[in-house]
């Protein structure tokens, strides 16, 4: 028997599955937030996925909320924007989170790029696959004149909680001093830098999220030609900082 007719005959014989019952298989497995999850963790936008997959970001959000079907051709072409397999977005998902990390079991590690480190930091969420964000425990060194306090950025936001000591943060062009039980939510694209300022370690409870920071307002033109600032929530004057974060703790 020719491979031909083989292929023809196991066809004949294979289960016929109507569109429903594939549609239903696709939302058990939840592609579309899968997909979302990669993306955020990225910081990247539904235009910038479209860049790079040649999908519309319409098509993207669609596909993400379950309102459409992806075709293998597809979720191919997504799969390899992130470095992943096919099978990723079919194994079996828990449908549960929850992770629990021990004291003993976390490790210590200083703060990378410098020969003398101010800070040490553990990370409290490396079981956690996929995080949308990362909370980090971080312990400041009083510092030393000799010591340089770099600045740096990365893309998301940060929340910093200070448990214990006295912490100034530097966020562009603005140095608060912080004590305990101060707190600070920032846009961690704009350069920042910690500093203990006291003569016991400083410790902080330190988030940072994935989500890129929005767009600015836009400007809008009087009838005369006069540029006006576009409405939106009035700013709040902050006397915080916080820490640099990674999205796996690495390189704090």
């Amino acid at each position: 028997m020719s491979e031909a007719a083989v292929i023809r005959m196991e066809s004949q014989m294979a289960p016929q599955v109507d569109s429903e019952t594939a549609e239903q298989f696709i939302a058990e497995k939840h592609i579309g937030e899968r997909i979302k999850r990669l993306r955020l963790k990225k910081s990247m936008g539904l235009v910038e996925l479209g860049r790079h997959t040649g999908l519309s970001a319409s098509f993207l959000s669609q596909l993400e909320t379950g309102r459409v079907v992806p075709t293998l051709r597809n979720l191919a072409r997504i799969a390899m924007v992130f470095s992943k397999d096919l099978t990723y977005f079919f194994e079996t998902e828990p449908q549960s989170l929850f992770r629990v990390h021990r004291r003993r079991e976390r490790v210590r590690l200083p703060q990378t790029g410098v020969d003398d480190p101010t800070y040490f930091f553990e990370s409290l969420g490396y079981q956690v696959p996929d995080r949308l964000m990362d909370p980090y425990f971080a312990e400041f060194i009083p510092s030393k004149k000799s010591q340089d306090i770099r600045p740096h950025v990365h893309p998301g936001y940060e929340f910093l909680y200070v448990l214990q000591g006295e912490l100034e943060i530097r966020h562009g062009d603005l140095v608060s001093t912080m004590d305990a039980g101060d707190a600070v939510y920032f846009d961690a694209s704009t350069p920042h830098a910690y500093q203990c300022v006291g003569k016991t370690p400083a410790v902080a409870l330190i988030v940072t999220m994935h989500q890129a920071p929005p767009a600015q307002p836009t400007m809008q033109l009087r009838p005369m030609g006069a540029a006006v600032q576009s409405r939106g929530l009035p700013g709040t004057p902050v006397r915080t900082g916080t820490v640099a974060g990674t999205s796996n703790g690495a390189s704090r």
